[in-house]
């Protein structure tokens, strides 16, 4: 079963107006908060639709809006619905009650705090960022959890968001929204090293690619990655060792080294960036020249040893451009016995 759909988001003064769906019992939106829309009528173009169900529910006539993108909802129930998202910042006319909810103007920097839907935060990110005309692919569970995201056809990573004792809060949500809003979620750190006669060992470090969306050009973790939405940190560890440096671990070659959890905020690109990571630490300590490695080019520039001791030392003063925290870098010198 499939239908059609248009959704608006009007601005007015650094504000959106938002619906808060508290009317109808069945509504499959009963107490989120949406922009204003509905389903087409007969022979409607997505344009003739906008203007008709905003005018219907708010009372407004638009004169200045944008087709924004096309969101593909699968429900999970049998039901997919291709909804065309609109925004708007020019309209007239008298406001009218709306028989669906309570419509009300809320600063843009607070939307974000209200019951939203997980995928309505994908796009709501997506405007915000000015991303040219889009397509987006949400599908949920029967339970209204999203299981999986795709833009312009490309996946989207999801991550599950943790509480503060690192178990799972049910929750999935996609990465930049997690980054954005600050969210807990699990990573996996491998620390690569081998024996040496300064320190006592010495640290793979790995130069971050420019191109990276956060930290780029800075040496970091031997290799790290987000655990997927549904993964465990070993599962995603194996994967990252690969994928990154073209390592084929065997998971029980990967020695649990302790945990780190950290938040941190930065801008990158003129973008806040607010990383909150619950981060399981594992060694590996079988031989690996740095000729035979293949690295993953979009994520890795370039790999180097370096003495622990020297590069705590690094660390500390600040004397190398890094994004490793001293704090876990001090945990893995611990568990290797060093410090």
């Amino acid at each position: 079963m499939t239908s059609l759909s248009t959704l608006c988001y009007i601005e007015q003064n650094g504000s959106w107006l938002m619906l808060h769906r508290t009317v109808k019992k069945n509504d499959v939106n009963k107490d989120k908060w949406i922009g204003v829309g509905g389903h087409f009528e007969a022979d409607e173009s997505p344009e003739e639709c906008v203007l008709r169900e905003v005018k219907e529910e708010t009372g407004y006539t638009l004169t200045s809006y944008r087709y924004r993108g096309l969101v593909t909802f699968v429900s999970g129930g049998g039901e997919t619905e291709y909804m065309s998202l609109f925004t708007a910042d020019g309209f007239e006319g008298e406001p009218a009650a709306c028989d669906e909810g309570e419509l009300e103007w809320v600063p843009i920097e607070k939307v974000w705090g209200l019951n939203l839907w997980e995928g309505d935060k994908i796009f709501f990110r997506l405007l915000d960022e000015g991303e040219p005309f889009f397509s987006l692919k949400l599908v949920y569970d029967g339970g209204g959890k999203l299981v999986s995201a795709a833009l312009n056809g490309r996946p989207m990573e999801l991550f599950d968001i943790l509480n503060e004792d690192g178990t799972k809060s049910g929750i999935v949500r996609e990465r930049g929204v997690a980054h954005r809003e600050g969210s807990l979620h699990p990573t996996a750190h491998i620390w690569i090293v081998r024996p040496n006669e300064k320190s006592g060992f010495d640290v793979l470090l790995q130069k971050r690619s420019e191109r990276k969306d956060s930290y780029p050009g800075c040496y970091d973790i031997s290799s790290a990655g987000h655990v997927a939405a549904g993964d465990d940190y070993l599962t995603t560890a194996v994967r990252e060792l690969s994928e990154e440096l073209g390592i084929s671990a065997a998971a029980a070659e990967l020695e649990p080294a302790g945990q780190h959890k950290i938040y941190a905020e930065n801008v990158f690109y003129g973008r806040m960036f607010r990383d909150a990571e619950l981060s399981q630490m594992y060694v590996y300590r079988k031989p690996v020249d740095i000729a035979d490695l293949t690295l993953q080019e979009s994520e890795v520039e370039r790999v180097v040893w370096m003495d622990y001791g020297e590069c705590l030392e690094a660390i500390r003063i600040g004397s190398m451009k890094t994004c490793i925290f001293e704090d876990e870098f001090r945990t893995l010198g611990k568990y290797l016995g060093i410090i």
